[in-house]
């Protein structure tokens, strides 16, 4: 509007009103929406709005995308959604607590969760380290992401003490490394020389540096304890990715192929005993191409992914309304294929109907936290 373009629209894509009202999940997800609207911002409230409704299918497809501006056949649904089985609409996929098995094979490792954005990352890495620690094992709980808060997401629940939790913040990780640059170099420079080092420290490959220095440190912790590391999105992940190959490379070079005296933080993530790598994905057609992707990327840098985990499940939850039941039968194909071609591990975390979805995971199994800081 400040360029003077007021020929402006806001389209509400998804909007979801209940068809059975007995639904618990149905009815939080209608409260969940209705909440996001009513707290817009006043000058998004003030412009004109189209609302379209969520559909019981993704919009995939000529036939699927000619009924956008339809609308929603309220008898139609519940008639598919009275005719669905069971075993149609439920899937039956392990969970947080099996994942959480397989983890604790061995009492230490590298746990990393990664996808692209808004697909649940972090909750998951937090829930992950939650758990770990609750079992009484030594665990680090970190980010790579610039854009997460993990404090914010474990909120007011009280944690074991045996859990640390910090964030590797590309800002303060830069000037920590320019800081000790400086003090390790600085001394011996004199004014030009010391005013054109800062001028190098200042170049963007000092942030990379610095963020693999961290991500690396993070890496080495987790020789004697859990170390839990949720990635920023998958972009700036392969970014760091490449910097750990890079630096893998050097190594290589300046110490021979054959030396066996060091191991890497690269050599590290492709150790699959020790590196334990989940990609995360929405169980919807995009996020599932997109994390196939990524794992190929991963794949061609010799690096394997332990599993995949399929969050906010509708297939995975105990639904009743009929246009959820319809979205939930749609997801099973697509576990199905990603079964099948991708994963090799498949997990699943169902919808769930809290307003703290952390602490519903962590408690899910009904143990209290006994332990606090």
């Amino acid at each position: 509007m400040e360029l003077g373009l007021n020929n402006q629209f806001l389209l509400i894509n998804g909007y979801f009103e209940p068809i059975d009202d007995s639904d618990p999940i149905a009815a939080k997800m209608k409260a969940i929406a209705d909440s996001t609207l009513e707290n817009m911002p006043v000058h998004l409230k003030e412009m004109n709005q189209l609302v379209f409704p969520l559909r019981p299918y993704n919009l995939l497809g000529i036939d699927r995308l000619r009924k956008v501006f339809e609308p929603l056949d309220r008898k139609e649904i519940k008639e598919m959604g009275a005719v669905l089985l069971t075993e149609q609409h439920e899937s039956n996929l392990p969970g947080l607590d099996d994942l959480m098995a397989d983890l604790t094979e061995k009492d230490h490792g590298l746990i990393m969760t990664m996808g692209k954005g808004g697909v649940g990352k972090t909750t998951i890495a937090a829930a992950i380290a939650l758990k770990l620690a609750h079992e009484g094992y030594p665990v680090h709980l970190t980010t790579t992401d610039p854009a997460a808060h993990l404090l914010d997401h474990l909120g007011d629940i009280k944690f074991p003490e045996n859990l640390t939790v910090d964030r590797i913040d590309p800002r303060a990780e830069k000037q920590a490394y320019i800081e000790k640059v400086l003090h390790n170099k600085g001394s011996k420079l004199n004014e030009e020389e010391l005013k054109l080092l800062r001028e190098d420290l200042e170049s963007p490959c000092t942030e990379e540096v610095a963020v693999f220095q961290a991500f690396s440190k993070a890496i080495h912790q987790a020789r004697r304890k859990f170390v839990v590391i949720d990635t920023a999105p998958t972009g700036h992940t392969l970014l760091l990715l490449d910097t750990t190959g890079s630096y893998h490379r050097d190594v290589v070079r300046n110490n021979g192929t054959n030396s066996n005296n060091f191991k890497t933080p690269y050599m590290y993530l492709q150790d699959s005993d020790f590196a334990k790598l989940l990609i995360v994905a929405l169980p919807e057609t995009t996020p599932i191409s997109e994390a196939a992707k990524l794992q190929e990327d991963l794949r061609r840098s010799g690096i394997e992914p332990y599993g995949w985990i399929a969050n906010q499940s509708m297939s995975a939850a105990d639904v009743s309304d009929p246009l959820l039941k319809q979205r939930a039968s749609e997801e099973i194909p697509l576990l199905e294929e990603i079964e099948k071609k991708h994963a090799k591990r498949l997990y699943s975390i169902p919808w769930i109907a809290e307003d703290r979805i952390l602490r519903y995971l962590f408690t899910s199994d009904k143990q209290p936290v006994e332990k606090t800081l």
